[in-house]
């Protein structure tokens, strides 16, 4: 079952990581070239609170974000930058709840549902990927008992 985790489980986790960051340095892109998308696209109950400045920080951040996911992906194993990473999903989803139900400056519409959508995939698979970590621990404690 860890060689399942190893080779299949977290090999799909990694390709998944590229590809969110990809795309969200696509998003970094268009927040700084024009940051009406994010008014069209994401906060469109209150389109008049996006301006320059709120779409380059929200653009950063979504750079930060795809920095390290992408880097997860390369070191997969570093558990660190793995707690890290599934936070990058937590904070992003927290932030798009928050503004559609708290904020209401984004409605439920297909530009919210996807990153909410994404999100809850990203952290769900992080957490399955949890169970390679243990098995991983359980098995670099054993070979270290054994050497000893």
């Amino acid at each position: 079952s860890s060689e399942w985790c190893m080779s299949r489980f977290l090999n799909v986790l990694r390709s998944w990581l590229v590809m969110v960051s990809v795309i969200a340095m696509g998003n970094t892109v268009q927040s700084f070239r024009d940051h009406s998308f994010l008014s069209e696209k994401l906060y469109t109950g209150m389109p008049e609170f996006v301006n320059g400045l709120q779409a380059r920080t929200f653009g950063i951040w979504t750079l930060l974000s795809s920095i390290i996911r992408c880097a997860c992906a390369i070191d997969i194993q570093n558990r660190t930058l793995y707690h890290i990473t599934l936070w990058t999903f937590v904070l992003a989803l927290g932030h798009f709840l928050s503004e559609a139900f708290i904020y209401k400056t984004a409605p439920l519409t297909i530009g919210v549902m996807a990153p909410l959508i994404v999100a809850s995939f990203s952290i769900i698979g992080m957490l399955i990927g949890f169970q390679c970590f243990s098995e991983t621990q359980e098995e670099v404690g054993a070979r270290q008992k054994k050497r000893n």
